[in-house]
This record gives C-alpha cells, structure tokens and sequence, in this order.
C-alpha cells in the first residue's frame, strides 16, 4: 500500500495555509493522529478535525467529541460523506474557519477515514478515487490538487499509517488485514472492543450469538464454510472481521468515557 511520508507531508504542508484531519466518527480518538497535529502547530498552521461517517454514530455521542475537542481547543465538525449530511455546513465551517480566503488546506488522515469521499461531496461529483478496502484500486497513491471553488482549494494526500500501534489500533487506523501478521490477535481485540460498547454487534453483523472473541471467529468459518481439514480457518475469519469494520458491516462506536476522558 502506497503511504505519505512524514517527509512528504512536512513538504505538503508548507504549500498550505490550513490542515484538514479527517477522523472516523466511530472512534474519533484512536483515529487522531497526534504527529500530524503537533506537525501542523509547529508550521502555524490552521487545523480542523472532521468527524466522518457520523451516520453510524448518534447525534448526541458526536456532540460529546465535540464538546470534548473544543475543550482542547481544536476545531471540530461531524459529516457523512456517504450519506451527504452536514457537507454544505462543512464548506461553510472550511471557509469561516480559514485563515484567509483563498484558502489552500491539506486533508489527511488514516486510510478509509473517508478522505476523498469528502472532497467528492464538496466538489459536487466523484473526481477523486475511492475504495472500500485499504490498498485496493481507487487508493490515493499521491498528492493531487483539486479546486473546490473560487475559495477553496484541497491538496489530497495519502493515508498515513504510522508504525506504532497496538493490534486495535492499527485496524481501527485502517491497516489492511493482509499486511497484518497476526490477523487474529487483531481481530479478537476489535470483537472484543464491540462486544464491550454494543454486545448487539456482532449479532447483527453475522447473526452470531457468542460472547467469546475467538468462538465467534470459529463459529464464523464455519458459517461461511471456510474449513481447513476439520478445523475452522480461523485466519480467514479474523481477515473478514477486519474488512466488515473496515466497511461498516460490523459498526459500533466509543465514547469520551470509554477512554475516560472528561470535559
């Protein structure tokens, strides 16, 4: 999978006078990236956060990120790019928050935070390439300039996945399941995180009634048929898990209190 460096972003960002980072509505913090934002104060940078895919979040948990971010003093605002809610707000928020007008800003972010579907949203037609699986064909593989309108301009860039990383957090952060060594760990630690926020989860997304991570793993080999001599291809299982949430077929969300983060 083709990644921005840190070097690549540093340069990007000098040619920019704003920072958008897109984020995952469903667990806005693990999908921060901390650098890019401690990169983008050093350089004087205007940085705004943008919760994507809010339509698989309630109104009420979204106001609490926000309510949590502004008390950090970041500037934030929640869109469904797939479901076209709040994306004119967004193009307005864009160009009030703006340190000037033109404005050229930066989006970035990890991938399948929804990065190019919100510039399709806010040019008003698909020009920029998307898929449903990090890596696949559609995958922003550079830097591309696209003019929104007479006032906004947006450098896309690639996704940037840093090295670092516990096993939830590298698929929450979109790390395709196939560059993982261990898939299973990965995905035990993601059921595990969904069958604690929203047991109902997993039911719903295969209609599957185990509380144990790793019976649900076996249970869904067997179900799809997936068999290798007697035993349930665990692997495989664990691989789909990752791209479901990577999809939103398995969908739960966080909240502030789930990392214990007051406002």
């Amino acid at each position: 999978m083709k990644i921005a460096t840190w070097k690549d972003l540093s340069k990007a960002m000098d040619q920019v006078n704003m920072v958008i980072e897109v984020l995952d509505s469903r667990d806005p913090w693990t999908t921060r990236s901390e650098k890019l934002e401690r990169m983008a104060g050093e350089k004087g940078k205007k940085l705004i956060l943008v919760m994507n895919k809010s339509d698989l979040v309630p109104k009420n948990v979204l106001d609490e990120w926000k309510r949590l971010f502004d008390s950090m003093g970041l500037k934030s605002i929640y869109v469904s790019a797939r479901e076209r809610l709040g994306t004119l707000r967004l193009r307005r928020f864009i160009k009030r928050e703006a340190p000037e007008l033109p404005v050229k800003a930066l989006i970035a972010g990890y991938p399948k935070v929804g990065k190019s579907s919100i510039i399709n949203v806010l040019k008003g037609r698909s020009s920029a390439s998307t898929s449903p699986i990090p890596g696949n064909p559609g995958y922003t593989r550079h830097f591309q300039l696209y003019r929104i309108d007479s006032k906004l301009y947006i450098l896309d860039s690639p996704g940037i996945v840093p090295a670092e990383g516990n096993p939830l957090e590298i698929a929450v952060r979109g790390v395709p399941p196939e560059e993982m060594r261990n898939p299973i760990e990965v995905a035990v630690k993601l059921l595990e995180r969904a069958l604690q926020v929203d047991p109902s989860s997993v039911w719903r997304a295969y209609r599957i009634d185990e509380r144990d991570p790793v019976k649900v793993l076996e249970a869904l080999a067997v179900k799809r048929g997936w068999v290798r001599g007697r035993e349930p291809d665990v692997d495989e299982a664990a691989r789909q898990v990752i791209r479901d949430y990577h999809r939103a077929k398995l969908t739960f969300y966080v909240t502030p209190s789930d990392y214990g983060l007051e406002y």
